[in-house]
């Protein structure tokens, strides 16, 4: 069973947090969700999770579903707000997990809360703008390009950008497609849930990906594992090259023929890494 929570913040604003306890509880896991999604927990890999005594906690980053709006935010304050929902649950240790959009805010906990964060698992996450080395446009999709280069040319670009666009279905290959009418179509509900409250929170999301994060995906030491898709048309895996190249830590399964939403595929392994770490 899922249970809300509502936990406030300093500054005024509200996080809308989830928990999904377990028996025998083994492992606290942190989701991160992706752009644009609202924060419910991985309702696909909930049975087996259950099976190996996880117990998932997560929130709608702010702008999404009950969070209150932080224009402005940077992808580290992730950190901060990770850490006001642990206290309010009286969680101290945990890992983390992110998919997409997901990844860098999960990796942000990570590097920020070293004593606290056990370890992270980035999924089809982008490496950080204008990383050394990396043509960071290159493969992504026609449509994600319009977006994130809107983003960069600021806020009021890209909104005009996001009210104009459309479903591009050629952003994913036929693996992803194929999960999408699978178990992973709970992406396609969950980001309806956020497109129909606006384009607030995906705003402020695209312009956090493409200003400074806030922090050093270098300065993570925790184990990582980092998973992408090699056929990625969303966040190509170069991203993901570049982050294990950057990150002491990590480890990188490129699985073959994978898509962004594909790639999904190998969460419950991703699960049994968290736990043998």
């Amino acid at each position: 069973m899922i249970t809300p929570a509502l936990v406030e913040r300093p500054d005024g604003r509200t996080l809308r947090a989830y928990d999904v306890p377990v028996d025998d509880e083994r492992l606290t896991v942190f989701w991160h969700h992706g752009t644009p999604n609202v924060g419910t927990p991985p309702e696909p890999l909930l049975p087996a999770s259950a099976e190996r005594g996880i117990r998932w906690v997560s929130y709608d980053r702010p702008g999404y579903g009950g969070s209150t709006p932080h224009p402005g935010r940077d992808v580290a304050s992730a950190a901060g707000d990770v850490a006001a929902i642990a206290d309010a649950l009286r969680i101290e240790r945990f890992a983390v997990l992110g998919h997409s959009g997901g990844g860098p805010h999960a990796l942000a906990c990570a590097a920020l809360l070293p004593d606290r964060v056990v370890a992270a698992v980035s999924g089809s996450a982008q490496a950080p703008f204008g990383a050394d080395g990396l043509d960071w446009f290159a493969g992504i999709n026609r449509s994600g390009t319009a977006e994130l280069r809107a983003a960069v040319a600021g806020r009021a670009a890209l909104e005009r950008v996001l009210a104009a666009s459309e479903f591009d279905p050629e952003m994913f290959t036929p693996a992803d497609h194929a999960a999408l009418a699978g178990a992973w179509g709970w992406l396609g509900r969950i980001a309806g849930e956020a497109a129909a409250a606006g384009i607030g929170g995906m705003v402020d999301d695209d312009l956090a990906y493409v200003a400074p994060w806030g922090f050093d995906p270098a300065d993570v030491v925790a184990p990582v594992l980092l998973v992408h898709g090699d056929a990625d048309r969303v966040v190509p895996p170069a991203h993901g090259r570049w982050l294990a190249d950057r990150i002491g830590s990590a480890e990188l399964w490129l699985r073959p023929g994978e898509g962004h939403v594909s790639v999904l595929g190998a969460a419950t392994d991703a699960l049994d890494w968290l736990l043998r770490t």
